[in-house]
């Protein structure tokens, strides 16, 4: 089975089990709550069926899952991926997430360093890095006819950096 990442299990929330999951790469609304979310236990995707689920903003959800009963139970479970079968979501559009992008390196289109990304807004229709320079903070638009290339291994990306945002 193929798996795709959804969310991250942050906290335990109460004393019955009940959890906080933060989703990535597909809204929470577009989980399928009656088919199981899988959490890797020993290396070993372990299914998980939603008991409860209560949407908590615009990427949360505070879930109640099978076998999950108390806090200690929910306690075991903080810091973990959840995931689902890939091939039930392939018609779910992505949404993109762009804060795994701080504490990159910013370049310009030269390959000159511009800065470090020191955070991420998500604005409808135009999310923006804040960039960290030697001149202050500025906010350049993540647009990606500006993105030129990314290189995880180095946390680079280099982009056109419209003219005026960094001085």
């Amino acid at each position: 089975m193929d798996m795709l990442k959804v969310a991250r299990i942050l906290k335990a929330n109460g004393t019955e089990g009940e959890v906080l999951m933060s989703f990535r790469d597909i809204l929470p609304e577009d989980i399928d709550t009656q088919g199981p979310v899988f959490i890797l236990m020993d290396g070993l995707p372990v299914p998980f069926f939603i008991e409860s689920f209560a949407l908590r903003g615009r990427d949360k959800a505070l879930v109640v899952l099978t076998g999950v009963k108390n806090l200690e139970d929910a306690g075991e479970l903080v810091g973990r991926d959840v995931f689902v079968d890939a091939s039930e979501y392939e018609d779910v559009e992505a949404e993109e997430d762009y804060s795994a992008l701080v504490g990159w390196t910013l370049l310009d289109a030269d390959g000159a360093k511009a800065g470090v990304i020191s955070g991420y807004e998500d604005i409808p229709g135009n999310p923006c890095i804040y960039v960290d320079t030697e001149s202050g903070q500025h906010m350049i638009p993540l647009h990606e006819d500006l993105i030129l290339s990314a290189d995880d291994s180095r946390r680079e990306i280099s982009m056109i950096i419209p003219e005026g945002l960094i001085s």
